[in-house]
């Protein structure tokens, strides 16, 4: 089964609200400026990275795959 994360098919943008400190929110501002990017390209690189050092953290794999096994235990009609 292929996930739709892996497959070439681009799905359509999810608009999201965060709220931020006026200080972080100021550190953001700075880090945009400087780099020349809109703030919204900065927030999803840093999320891009964050994502790729998640999931090569041991114990968030481990939890991962844990759900999964939860998930698909109750496709298959078992309990948690």
């Amino acid at each position: 089964m292929v996930s739709a994360c892996h497959t070439n098919v681009m799905k359509p943008a999810k608009a999201m609200t965060i709220r931020l400190s006026a200080d972080q929110a100021e550190l953001l501002e700075t880090v945009a400026t400087v780099d020349n990017q809109p703030v919204s390209e900065v927030i999803r690189a840093a999320i891009t990275e964050h994502v790729k050092q998640r999931s090569k953290d041991s114990s968030f794999q481990d939890s991962l795959k844990s759900r999964i096994e939860r998930a698909q235990s109750l496709l298959d009609g078992g309990s948690l």
